[in-house]
């Protein structure tokens, strides 16, 4: 057996220095704004995070309930007779996230997360493009090594980076993916899903601080299939719809 483990190990505990060191004040920030938002009466929806870190925080143990989902898709129901060729077809969907905040329970003001490792994830970034329009706060999770390396894909010619209110770096490389190994082609060991759950697990403790701090403490959800975590969970959820935290 090689030295693989011990290095992946010693790759993610530099990984999360390196947020430590570069990203603390921008932790504290994000953090801030969470608890002024929930402070104030706002709502604060997770969109996607990184291949699905968001639903670490959304309902789970230990986790928040001012915390909400933001998610959205277009299904559309037209069966063809037979199968054509649609490569010349425009299938752009730049646009569609105004519907979808439109048909939201959404606010200017309050504020939305979202990700893209890239920086440049279509999807992503008119989300972030229609939410600033909308009068939302976005608050984003990119690699900045790995945006500064591609060019952008949306229409406006702006990255994440370029339209949100605040971008956290998740110190991954660029292309993602942290060793080189003999014998594979491409590197191993993803470094974004480690430090943006990381990420937002930190801000997170800020704004429960903070709100505590306030004199509103937060309710924090138990687990499921702990003794009585049904009952709790459904207590934290009525207080959270009377009080807004």
């Amino acid at each position: 057996m090689g030295d693989l483990l011990s290095r992946y190990q010693a790759a993610v505990h530099a990984l999360y220095d390196k947020v430590e060191t570069t990203q603390d004040s921008n932790i504290k920030k994000a953090g801030n704004m969470v608890a002024d938002c929930v402070d104030s009466g706002g709502a604060v929806f997770l969109s996607n995070i990184c291949h699905g870190i968001d639903q670490d925080l959304l309902g789970r143990g230990g986790g928040p309930a001012f915390y909400k989902p933001f998610t959205y898709n277009l299904s559309v129901n037209n069966p063809g007779v037979y199968a054509r060729n649609r490569d010349g077809v425009n299938k752009n969907q730049e646009g569609l996230a105004r519907y979808a905040l439109e048909a939201s329970n959404a606010l200017p003001g309050d504020i939305l997360f979202i990700s893209s490792v890239s920086g440049r994830t279509l999807s992503t970034v008119d989300l972030a493009y229609e939410a600033k329009r909308f009068g939302l706060k976005v608050i984003a999770l990119i690699s900045m090594e790995y945006a500064r390396a591609v060019d952008a894909v949306h229409s406006s010619g702006a990255k994440l980076y370029d339209m949100v209110d605040l971008a956290i770096d998740n110190c991954a490389p660029a292309a993602e993916a942290m060793l080189d190994v003999d014998g594979i082609d491409a590197k191993f060991a993803a470094a974004s899903g480690l430090a943006s759950a990381y990420i937002m697990w930190s801000l997170t403790a800020v704004a429960v601080d903070t709100l505590i701090a306030r004199g509103k403490p937060p309710g924090i959800f138990q687990s499921y299939n702990f003794p009585g975590g049904p009952e709790q969970g459904e207590r934290v959820r009525k207080d959270y719809m009377e009080r807004g935290y």
